[in-house]
């Protein structure tokens, strides 16, 4: 398992450099000119040719890209042209709101689908079956801000039990805590009264951003359970007496999460890159807005921070689903 893990870790090196390449190439090719419009519609060419030398935009591209790449080891992520803020700092400010609202996102798609893929699987063609299906349809098909409105409408408008948007209310004092997350730094703080608020507020957006992740586990967790059902070995089981509950969560359970597994790591980038939206109609303070603001603006280098960070926890995320690959199946870890 070590060096399957230390293979794993190797193969990130190129996966990064290539990325920081594919990145910054794409970020200086983007149409418009970011220094003249952060100079101002009225400067001259001399205020415009300072503003680019003190961005270094005056050099090469390699020696534009070197000093990147030797920034980013230094923890130097650069400098937005518009806010003239350090582009690391903005990321960290907006990044623990955009992943509180994912991994709840994950979560409730977890929580709920797996189990309800294996009931579907095992009550194959029957009222289980049927209504996971109808779920799933509707949760591909359905639009993330479309359901966000409809929940806006139905508990806001008309019922009244939670919040509209925002992560935390403007009157109220956020807690303060190592991760950013408000929901697990109000329980490190012991402070229930803003683990309600911030519940109240994470719900609608997570339920949201779930659904299109809970009806593709649901869907895959059911095809993976009913090949495996069908092995020799369950069979095999069942003749031995073994009893069928024992057979599912025991046999059947693991054997089915590898392809889930792969699911559940892919979403998880693209929930982090598809924020926007929900973000926008939740009026959420997250990553989504801050890249939607730069990209508006051609602020290049917080785009290029942004799809980094996206990037990285992605391939996290991978690694992570190997690992769990080599836990599941150990015929993985000699691959």
């Amino acid at each position: 398992m070590i060096l399957y893990t230390l293979r794993r870790l190797v193969l990130l090196i190129p996966m990064l450099i290539g990325l920081t390449m594919i990145v910054f190439a794409i970020a200086r090719l983007l149409p418009g000119d970011p220094v003249a419009l952060a100079a101002g519609p009225n400067a001259t060419p001399d205020v415009i040719e300072s503003v680019r030398q003190e961005f270094g935009l005056d050099k090469s591209l390699p020696l534009q890209y070197w000093a990147y790449v030797t920034g980013l080891v230094q923890g130097d992520w650069g400098v937005s042209i518009f806010t003239r803020r350090p582009v690391f700092e903005d990321i960290m400010t907006f990044l623990p709101a955009t992943l509180e609202l994912v991994a709840a996102a994950m979560l409730i798609a977890i929580v709920l689908g797996i189990p309800l893929g294996l009931a579907a699987a095992v009550y194959r063609n029957g009222l289980v079956d049927y209504l996971t299906r109808t779920v799933a349809l509707g949760g591909i098909a359905m639009p993330r801000f479309f359901l966000g409105l409809l929940l806006q409408l139905m508990f806001v408008s008309w019922l009244d039990i939670l919040p509209l948007s925002g992560r935390f209310p403007l009157i109220e004092i956020p807690p303060e805590g190592p991760t950013g997350f408000y929901t697990i730094d109000s329980i490190l703080a012991g402070d229930w009264y803003s683990l309600s608020i911030a519940l109240q507020h994470l719900a609608l957006p997570a339920f949201a951003m779930s659904l299109s992740p809970l009806a593709t586990i649901m869907r895959m967790m059911r095809a993976s359970t009913i090949e495996v059902l069908q092995q020799d070995f369950v069979m095999t089981e069942r003749a031995l007496g073994i009893s069928n509950t024992k057979i599912l969560f025991k046999y059947v359970l693991k054997n089915a999460m590898t392809s889930t597994l792969t699911v559940i790591g892919l979403y998880v980038s693209w929930l982090l890159g598809g924020t926007v939206l929900v973000e926008t109609v939740f009026d959420w303070p997250g990553l989504g807005l801050y890249a939607t603001q730069a990209i508006l603006s051609q602020d290049f280098m917080p785009v290029i921070g942004v799809t980094l960070v996206i990037a990285m926890i992605y391939l996290v995320t991978m690694l992570i689903v190997d690992l769990l690959y080599g836990v599941f199946n150990p015929r993985v870890r000699y691959t």
